[in-house]
């Protein structure tokens, strides 16, 4: 399917939208108090009678009492202990009010705009089949450029690296308008990312033993499975700072993102690529073991090892899972790059999304 026929103008799922009663708004917050200063007063502000709903992560910081003192129309729900994003947002979106219809998953460091929800909820109620749908993303600190986690919609390639329109690896792009379709993409990221709840609880939500990092690509790619639709909507843009918990060189985000990464290539690839993806992925953990190593960087390049290690001690779990979420997708689905990224960008040079080959993504 070529990407340019599934695209949909703006026109065509904006206008003007009902209040958005039937949306909760979902931030899970650990020792964030400082952002929930800076950023909940516009989630407040711009959200148009959505329910907000903190969801503190148990905290020692002072979160806790700002809350309670500083946003007293927010609703408060506090974990006896950190679970993670993934058990924490499971935890919380089981104890929402039947009348939710959907739970937007959003970072405690996300800056939204006015009018920011309703396209997106009107697109979810104009195609029954969508079950998650991201905004455009745009780095807090450098405004004019797409930020790293979403851009402008989740991206796979062949061996199942994500990417983005507007972020290949650390190049941003600047936005220019040219993402501001609406389009199905492999994946919505987990920053802000707007979910149809009889959807996630079909899939039990996110997977527990990533406890962060990956979840929501791996959540989509089972939406995918299961035969729902994952978009995109260019007209609605919100602000992300990024890194607020780990930096993207601390040696525990490295060994999530590895270990995740096996994980989610085993559990969702199609049996008929598993085999072929599963053995590349980990020739080419070990190269970037050896590249971190030779770098001075032993403790990510200890972190990858981890990583295996961990991945094969817990195969029996993924193995249940594959069994239980099946892969019936190949990479023919919408927001597939049928070729190498790694190749693309490194070898070729390609630094843009416009400049990957077309021929080869779906």
């Amino acid at each position: 399917m070529a990407s340019s026929s599934i695209s949909t103008p703006i026109s065509a799922v904006t206008g003007i939208a009902d209040a958005c009663a039937d949306v909760a708004v979902v931030i899970l917050n650990w020792n964030g108090a400082a952002l929930l200063r800076q950023f909940l007063p516009s989630v407040l502000a711009y959200s148009n009678a959505a329910q907000i709903i903190v969801v503190d992560n148990a905290s020692t910081d002072d979160s806790v009492a700002v809350l309670v003192q500083e946003f007293p129309q927010v609703k408060l729900l506090a974990h006896a202990a950190n679970l993670g994003f993934c058990e924490g947002y499971n935890q919380a979106l089981n104890q929402l009010a039947p009348d939710i219809r959907y739970a937007v998953l959003l970072n405690s460091d996300v800056a939204v705009t006015p009018g920011w929800l309703q396209p997106i909820r009107q697109l979810l109620e104009a195609r029954l089949a969508v079950a998650a749908v991201q905004p455009k993303i745009r780095a807090h600190a450098q405004p004019e450029l797409f930020e790293y986690a979403g851009a402008g919609g989740g991206y796979l390639d062949r061996l199942g690296y994500p990417f983005c329109r507007g972020r290949l690896f650390d190049t941003l792009e600047p936005d220019q308008g040219q993402y501001d379709d609406a389009r199905p993409v492999a994946w919505a990221t987990g920053a802000c990312m707007v979910v149809r709840l009889s959807a996630w609880h079909a899939l039990h939500g996110l997977e527990p033993e990533f406890f962060a990092h990956m979840e929501e690509i791996d959540l989509c790619w089972r939406l995918w499975n299961a035969g729902h639709e994952v978009w995109y909507h260019g007209g609605s843009t919100v602000y992300h700072v990024g890194g607020g918990t780990l930096h993207k060189s601390n040696p525990r985000k490295t060994y999530l993102n590895f270990r995740n990464g096996l994980a989610l290539v085993y559990k969702n690839t199609h049996a008929s690529e598993l085999a072929g993806t599963l053995a590349t992925r980990l020739v080419l953990d070990w190269v970037a073991a050896l590249r971190l190593l030779l770098q001075g960087e032993s403790a990510d390049a200890r972190a990858i090892l981890r990583a295996h290690r961990d991945f094969y001690r817990r195969l029996s779990h993924w193995k249940q899972k594959r069994r239980q979420y099946p892969p019936r997708l190949t990479q023919q689905r919408p927001g597939v790059y049928r070729g190498s990224l790694v190749w693309a960008y490194f070898g070729q040079g390609k630094r843009k999304f416009s400049e990957l080959d077309t021929r080869l993504l779906s």
